[in-house]
């Protein structure tokens, strides 16, 4: 499946799985989806990390973005 595709899956996904999360954490996501859509080839943990100190985001918060993207299996 191209990342394109897959990109548009997650954002898609995300406003359903994330929602109750937080507006940081949806940010983040919206975020990472709009990165990898002109740089596909960025890492999603260097994504999750950027995404983390740009939100502000907590651990737990980072750490279920993590999740998030674990459980698609990018």
């Amino acid at each position: 499946m191209e990342r394109s595709l897959l990109c548009l899956l997650v954002v898609g996904r995300s406003m359903a799985t994330i929602q109750l999360k937080g507006e940081d954490v949806r940010q983040a996501v919206k975020w990472i989806s709009e990165v990898l859509k002109t740089e596909p080839e960025r890492s999603f943990a260097r994504l999750i990390e950027e995404a983390s100190m740009r939100f502000n985001l907590s651990p737990k918060d980072e750490m279920s973005l993590r999740k998030f993207y674990e459980e698609d299996n990018f």
